[in-house]
């Protein structure tokens, strides 16, 4: 099997290994980095439990090769907020209930990242298209489109108070 030395950004860290050719980005975070906040869920895409920001856009780690993120800045559920403290979202999720069992819930928080970083101030309908692809099997949704709109009031206040 053919090894490749990879180096990216995650979570402001510089880091380089040489990893398998095949071995997926899911992976190489949790096994690799002992970084267990981006979840396995379903290794098809489906669930989008294991979803990241790289390069500041939404990706589904668990079918994106390591070797494709070589020079890549990724943000895991970990390096969203500096330690000690919440992002918005993971402080919205919290007030409003967005969670239960709470397995899809890092997933769901940085694609709602990304959905905000693109729609500051979007509809219902935007936030349940904008999550459509990550899946929840316990709470329905309607608490997780609460989450996104509350951290969507919170972070227009906080970019409102740096203008």
């Amino acid at each position: 099997m053919a090894k490749h030395e990879v180096t990216m950004t995650i979570n402001g860290q510089s880091v380089t290994a040489e990893v398998d050719s095949r071995l997926l980005l899911v992976h190489f975070i949790r096994e690799n980095l002992d970084m267990t906040g981006t979840h396995i869920g379903c290794d098809t895409s489906n669930c989008g439990a294991c979803t990241i920001l790289l390069d500041g856009k939404s990706v589904k780690a668990c079918t994106y090769l390591t070797v494709r993120a070589d020079g890549a800045e990724i943000t895991t559920i970990e390096g969203l907020a500096p330690e000690g403290t919440n992002h918005p979202l993971q402080q919205a999720f919290h007030d409003q209930h967005g969670l239960h069992c709470g397995f899809c819930t890092p997933g769901m928080i940085m694609r709602s990242v990304d959905l905000l970083k693109n729609n500051p101030n979007p509809t219902e309908e935007e936030i349940r298209w904008g999550i459509s692809g990550n899946l929840c099997r316990c709470t329905g949704y309607n608490n997780i489109v609460k989450s996104v709109q509350q951290a969507a009031k919170e972070m227009a206040k906080e970019k409102e108070a740096t203008v």
